[in-house]
């Protein structure tokens, strides 16, 4: 009965993505308290996937205006129905850093955005093979023209960099009364698409999750990427260029890094804070306005 059973997840074990079950058990973390962010982060994973890299593979083929609305419906369809999620773990050790959520959150965050992409990319393919849809791609750059990765490197950082202004601009600086939700999404979508575009080196992927995710999906075995230079790339360049945007954002903004306040900023003007007031009249001046 034992060898049996041991067989049996042996078998399992070829066919589940790797990590998956301790994906799960993240979210029990805390006696469950972060099960809510787990089920947001990993639904809209699954939706984000399935929304976005359908745009020009599987709508708007022959056609870019069509692809790029697609790939913005995506966008906004993924966060609303996912109840607003992260799906990203750059951004979420940004939101992290910033005081946005504590270090439990944040982990439990990005286990569920890597359990939905492990899941998205095999289900994705089953749909594509059954109905004969064109197979979905993923991120990854080309090791012959780049040994060290060093060019995917900074593609990765400064696109990463550039998107998390791009959040933080249109979520807490624009504001567009009650339509906000409405306007900020297509204007992310906007930008996201705008940066796939221009830093094309690494994919680009401009998130882990999905680098990572589709490499142990496009691989011969469903194992983890062995190579030092994914993560070089794809983890510790979003993670950092995270950081770069999260520091200039405290020093603009005038809030927390790490919890600490920053001994310089902020940049911003703050609401509330009062304007100069002209000095004071001499004695002197006075005699002369008497004259």
């Amino acid at each position: 009965m034992i060898s049996y059973f041991s067989s049996l997840i042996n078998s399992l074990s070829f066919y589940a993505p790797p990590g998956l079950i301790l994906s799960f058990s993240s979210a029990f973390l805390v006696e469950g308290q972060y099960r809510s962010a787990y089920r947001h982060e990993f639904i809209g994973t699954l939706l984000m996937i399935i929304c976005t890299f359908s745009a020009g593979k599987w709508i708007g083929v022959d056609s870019i205006p069509i692809a790029w609305l697609s790939h913005a419906i995506g966008v906004v369809a993924a966060d609303y129905i996912g109840g607003g999620p992260h799906v990203n773990p750059a951004v979420s050790v940004s939101m992290w850093s910033l005081g946005k959520c504590n270090y439990t959150e944040m982990y439990v965050r990005i286990a569920a955005q890597m359990g939905g992409g492990l899941v998205a990319f095999p289900l994705y393919k089953y749909l594509s093979d059954t109905l004969g849809w064109n197979p979905l791609g993923g991120p990854e750059f080309d090791p012959t023209e780049d040994e060290d990765g060093t060019k995917a490197f900074f593609s990765e950082y400064f696109a990463t960099v550039l998107l998390c202004f791009l959040i933080y601009t249109v979520n807490w600086e624009l504001h567009f009364g009650k339509y906000h939700y409405w306007i900020k999404q297509p204007l992310t979508a906007l930008g996201i698409r705008y940066l796939i575009e221009v830093f094309p080196t690494a994919g680009p992927a401009m998130n882990p999750m999905l680098a990572t995710s589709w490499a142990v999906f496009a691989s011969d075995e469903p194992t983890f990427p062995k190579e030092a230079e994914h993560y070089f790339v794809y983890w510790i360049g979003p993670f950092l260029a995270a950081l770069t945007a999260s520091f200039m954002y405290a020093v603009y903004e005038g809030g927390p890094l790490f919890g600490q306040k920053l001994p310089f900023g902020p940049i911003k003007k703050q609401e509330g804070a009062p304007t100069p007031s002209a000095p004071p009249s001499s004695p002197s001046s006075k005699k002369k306005k008497k004259q």
